[in-house]
């Protein structure tokens, strides 16, 4: 199991490399592309106006590393569009978001009809490694979906389980989080939670353990469960936080990386292709992990059409 964002980028190394399509990238995009390149899992394809791009690469390492240029000229919409025809035709394995803002890329990426959805509903992970031992979690949608109801939360789990089965947890243990730990028809997110628990009794998220609604002490600690009379080996010990909307999930992020100190790494879910989002709090060498674990996808068979 890959414990670490290192590992991750070791396990990376050494196989078929996957073409990633930036669109508009930035010097600080380049500076990443360089570590991956050396790294020897990605061939960069930069999209955009060809001499512009040729120029910013001259003033890099990639320029001694092999890259590709695709010239269409210096507007955003196109660089944006070609990079995602690239990926439809197979072209390229992953996209990233280069220079091109958040919202306008999501929207193309999210487009129904010519974006890269595989379903209706796309979610995003955040991938949090612990500093005292080798463990990552996932806490998730962090980013995608607001406020998501029972449909969208059973396929964000779904979507989670199958990143969870990229990073070799062969039976992961979910803990749906609410406000409380017991089932208050007043507060929809625990009616939620107990409906998807239900549903992997069943049999319906595979091999998964999936238990809620937990408050955020009894998912984290199993002594603060038992006091609650919450006994489940979820308790204490959850690969997985599903968050009840964005509005928990997010703020949890922020506070782990922040406050906590916590490596955070993420990806977009239920796309034809891992999908990377620039989100600002994470570092360049958690993006290097972040593409690392894009390219493990790839190869894998995870989250690709």
């Amino acid at each position: 199991m890959i414990g670490t964002f290192q590992k991750m980028i070791a396990s990376a190394r050494g196989g078929v490399r996957a073409r990633l399509a930036v669109p508009l990238p930035i010097k600080q995009d380049l500076d990443l592309l360089c570590r991956v390149t050396e790294e020897g899992f990605i061939l960069p394809v930069l999209i955009g106006d060809g001499g512009a791009m040729e120029s910013l690469v001259k003033k890099s390492p990639l320029s001694s590393l092999e890259h590709e240029i695709v010239n269409v000229g210096e507007d955003p919409g196109e660089a944006l569009s070609t990079a995602i025809t690239l990926v439809r035709e197979g072209r390229a394995d992953i996209l990233m978001q280069g220079g091109i803002g958040q919202k306008p890329f999501m929207e193309e990426v999210l487009d129904a009809k010519n974006g890269l959805l595989k379903s209706k509903t796309a979610s995003y992970a955040s991938i949090v490694q612990f500093q005292r031992r080798e463990k990552l979690v996932l806490v998730t949608d962090t980013f995608i979906n607001n406020f998501p109801g029972i449909a969208e939360k059973q396929i964000i789990l779904e979507n989670a389980l199958g990143l969870a089965g990229i990073l070799g947890m062969e039976e992961p243990k979910v803990a749906v989080i609410s406000a409380i730990e017991q089932v208050n028809p007043s507060i929809p997110s625990t009616l939620d939670a107990a409906a998807l628990a239900k549903m992997a009794e069943r049999g319906q998220f595979g091999k998964a353990v999936v238990d809620g609604p937990l408050d955020m002490d009894c998912a984290l600690s199993r002594v603060a469960a038992a006091r609650k009379n919450v006994r489940s080996v979820v308790t204490g010990n959850a690969d997985i936080y599903l968050v009840p909307e964005i509005e928990t999930g997010l703020p949890l992020v922020q506070a782990l990386c922040f406050f906590g100190g916590m490596k955070t790494a993420g990806m977009m879910l239920g796309a034809k292709v891992p999908v990377i989002p620039d989100v600002p709090f994470i570092s360049d060498e958690e993006r290097a992990a972040e593409l690392a674990l894009a390219v493990l996808m790839t190869r894998k068979g995870g989250n690709h059409e």
